[in-house]
């Protein structure tokens, strides 16, 4: 099964467009989560707590990597991969390089991970992604109007007549989209650029960071991207997930976070689902 097919069953299935940042950061763990396996049982328990709620998880590479956990991150797509095989796994790395190095990245996020699903640069250019394309059963997720207010110095820039942006969203979902396993990130924090994509790119999955602590609305994102089908978004949510709670219940309290979010984009989904009669 192919990344886009596991994604599109896992909106049917979990009735549910939410994705699950794994962002693990020990200096805000409760009290509760200690020792050498703490961030494993940090990501465990809020990984089977939030399943439900679900349509991906996406681990950030970064949290792992600073405090030298990178076989914690293994072992924690091991663990989705084992318990809740039908979420795939989306590996936020936003690498970008060329050559022998982007065919590293490409290996380390497919054959080492074993992530559904990778988030690339494109700055370089289309060199940097097509290390990534020859898997053609994973996703390449790529960079396209990142949610951070910064992003406008360049992302935001015209070019022929459309933005940097829109530019690469057309390369994404023309040329370097063959294989059919190309996906873009579009910031919450830019619902009119979000609007205008989408009706670029028709169906294609668009993953979108930035609702709640970046400033992205909920309404504005559904609205704006949800494709003909009432799918489409791969909406995430981390910190507000994963830090719902500070005590021994904190797995509870981000399900809660988990199962409130998915109703607020359900309810908004309903509202605008471009497929309804």
């Amino acid at each position: 099964m192919t990344f886009i097919e596991k994604l599109r069953r896992a909106w049917e299935q979990q009735d549910s467009l939410l994705c699950i940042g794994i962002d693990p950061d020990p200096e805000r763990f409760p009290s509760c989560v200690r020792g050498a396996d703490g961030i494993l049982d940090f990501n465990r328990a809020i990984i089977d707590a939030t399943a439900v709620h679900a349509c991906a998880f996406k681990p950030q590479i970064a949290f792992f990597a600073a405090q030298g956990a990178e076989r914690t991150l293994e072992r924690t797509i091991d663990h989705i991969r084992d318990h809740h095989p039908h979420l795939p796994v989306i590996l936020d790395a936003k690498r970008g390089d060329i050559g022998t190095t982007a065919e590293m990245y490409a290996r380390e996020a497919f054959d080492r991970y074993g992530a559904d699903a990778v988030t690339v640069n494109p700055y370089l250019g289309g060199d940097t992604i097509k290390p990534f394309l020859r898997y053609e059963d994973r996703g390449v997720i790529v960079l396209c109007r990142t949610s951070n207010a910064g992003s406008d110095e360049f992302q935001g820039l015209a070019c022929d007549g459309e933005s940097v942006s829109l530019r690469v969203a057309r390369k994404a979902a023309g040329e370097w989209n063959r294989s059919g396993n190309v996906a873009l990130v579009v910031g919450a924090t830019w619902p009119g650029e979000l609007a205008e994509i989408r009706a670029l790119v028709g169906d294609m999955p668009l993953l979108v960071p930035g609702i709640g602590a970046q400033g992205g609305g909920i309404a504005a994102v559904v609205e704006a991207g949800i494709d003909s089908r009432g799918q489409g978004l791969i909406i995430n949510s981390s910190r507000s997930v994963l830090y719902a709670g500070s005590d021994s219940r904190f797995a509870e309290s981000a399900a809660a976070e988990a199962a409130g979010l998915r109703e607020r984009i359900n309810r908004h989904r309903r509202k605008h689902d471009r497929g309804a009669a």
